[in-house]
């Protein structure tokens, strides 16, 4: 099978991150324009993706799509042993000293699995290109010292500052509000395009006056010094001791008649009186302390992952440190906010996440952002026949059942059901009473969100399982269900299941009731029959040619 590598096109990975960066063939050294990284902050908690019913039916659900809490076991003990091994002997004397420092304990196996991550990332970095570890205070000191070591002291460039939220109740402590964004060039020869910022409210309010021109302030005509030719006097008034004119009699008077200097109420010249227009003056220049961007808890761009990103963030990263057609990779990409910004800004990108629900985001996002379908990108790791799919299924070392799940999930664009889940990644049996994924429609006017039940098996199964499931709907009382299975169902099961009826929409025509979906018919192309709009995730804004549109059955419904 032919590899597809960064040069070729843009890529998603299913996986672990590691492995995929330390196969040669998918990463050569020194492939890779520009890394943002938002990993784990080593934070001890569980972050949830929020999944709330917008029509008010049920109760809000949420899925633990990444446990922040690290460990020391035997694949910390074997990752450490790998860098002391192989890493070079400054990265190995860094890591062996953090650990007598700190012991074998939790922080510790966060900064093993960091370390080596960080050495490909490294690694697979151009000349040119730049490293931006996204963290907050947790352990944003220990992680200073590893990149030191990794790409050298002389190769850091800023500690910026991101206040990302503008207020934060803590009640033993002063407030958290702000991340710490670490950057770091491969070398001198880093692609850096100065970014300006804006002026601060307290600076607009020097400029306070306005005419036809826009707004300006007014700027001293006169300078420190004495000049035989500028100390003398003009239009009545002298520049005073031991100063002079900034500008020639001549230049004065040029400013004078088209009315850039303003006038005493004499008639005369003011001293201070330089018209300095906002409109010519350059935007001061980006500093260290971001404070201007903010993701509010309420903006359109959130679609509730829970360590979401404004773009704008990563618009600046992107601008200042690449070039349009580098690439952009990010290694913890999460819902792919940084897919998205280098999308919009013309790079190619590569992102790479653990679970299938990540991945499955990512791709509605392109798709509802852009127009992309999966044929438009690569997407590494994902089952691409049965065969790959039984293989997931049975993946016990990896949550396969539970994988298989998601991914199963996301063909036909389901939500996870979250106590299925939860109860799944805790290591329980999850009480979904046969609910593994929602779909939510609009079918009239009334603006009342209706349900697709979707449940989702990869083992042995009969006609008993179908007239269950048929059960389940019936107590939800669901419009439509949908019976995913890995095998092809048989007669009898068709059979159960078009004994259930048909839902009839006004607008949209006839559709079966409960619909038995094999795994092998999804994969050709196969579709859940319902009226068309779906409304199940939080679409992205479309952009299109630099403006953000809406679908227009959105615009019939608001």
């Amino acid at each position: 099978m032919s590899v597809v590598t960064p040069t070729q096109k843009n890529i998603l990975y299913y996986g672990d991150n590691l492995d995929i960066l330390q196969n040669l063939e998918y990463f050569p050294s020194e492939s890779v324009d520009l890394i943002y990284l938002d990993p784990p902050f080593n934070s001890n908690q569980n972050y949830n993706l929020l999944f709330k019913d917008e029509s008010g039916r049920g109760s809000e659900a949420q899925i633990t799509v990444f446990g922040d809490t690290w460990h020391w076991g035997p694949t910390a003990e074997k990752t450490f042993a790998h860098i002391i091994a192989h890493g070079t002997p400054r990265v190995a004397q860094t890591v062996d000293a953090i650990r007598r420092l700190l012991g074998q304990n939790q922080m510790l196996a966060y900064l093993v699995m960091m370390s080596a991550r960080l050495i490909e990332l490294q690694r697979v970095l151009k000349p040119t290109g730049s490293l931006y570890l996204h963290c907050d205070t947790t352990a944003s000191h220990y992680l200073k010292i590893l990149l030191d070591s990794i790409f050298g002291a002389e190769h850091f460039l800023n500690e910026i500052t991101w206040k990302r939220t503008t207020a934060h109740n803590d009640s033993n402590r002063y407030g958290r509000i702000q991340d710490r964004l670490l950057f770091y060039s491969k070398s001198d020869q880093k692609t850096f395009n100065a970014v300006k910022g804006e002026y601060s409210d307290k600076q607009m309010e020097r400029y306070k006056y306005a005419d036809d021109r826009g707004r300006y302030r007014a700027e001293n005509l006169t300078a420190p010094h004495f000049s035989p030719t500028r100390t003398v006097e003009w239009r009545g008034v002298t520049p005073g001791a031991n100063r002079q004119w900034r500008y020639s009699i001549e230049e004065l008077e040029h400013l004078y008649k088209e009315g850039f200097i303003l006038l005493q109420r004499n008639g005369k010249p003011r001293k201070d009186g330089l018209k300095t227009y906002l409109v010519e003056t350059s935007s001061p220049a980006l500093q260290d302390i971001w404070t201007d961007i903010v993701l509010g808890p309420t903006a359109k761009e959130r679609l509730g992952y829970p360590t979401q990103k404004p773009v704008s963030l990563l618009e600046r990263i992107i601008l200042a440190s690449s070039n349009p057609g580098d690439v952009v990779l990010d290694p913890f990409c999460g819902c792919g906010t940084a897919i998205a910004a280098a999308q919009k800004l013309d790079r190619r990108w590569i992102g790479i996440d653990v679970t299938h629900l990540s991945v499955a985001m990512q791709k509605y996002r392109l798709q509802d952002q852009f127009d992309l379908k999966p044929g438009d990108y690569a997407v590494i790791g994902e089952p691409k026949d049965i065969a790959g799919a039984r293989a997931m299924a049975k993946d016990s070392e990896n949550d396969g059942r539970y994988q298989f799940q998601w991914w199963a999930l996301s063909l036909v664009r389901a939500k996870p059901f979250g106590q299925a889940t939860q109860g799944a990644r805790k290591g329980k049996k999850g009480r979904d009473k046969g609910v593994d994924g929602l779909i939510y429609f609009l079918d009239d006017s009334s603006g009342r969100a209706k349900e697709v039940l979707v449940q989702v098996k990869s083992g042995s199964l009969n006609t008993a399982d179908i007239r269950e499931f048929r059960g389940t709907m019936e107590g939800r009382k669901s419009e439509i269900g949908v019976f995913i299975m890995l095998d092809r169902p048989t007669r009898d099961m068709l059979a159960e299941a078009a004994a259930a009826g048909m839902y009839t929409s006004e607008h949209f025509g006839d559709f079966p009731r409960l619909q038995i979906l094999s795994i092998e018919d999804l994969m050709k192309g196969a579709t859940v029959q319902m009226p068309r709009h779906n409304i199940t995730f939080k679409k992205a804004e479309r952009v299109k040619n630099g403006a953000k549109t809406m679908d227009l059955f959105d615009e019939m419904m608001s």
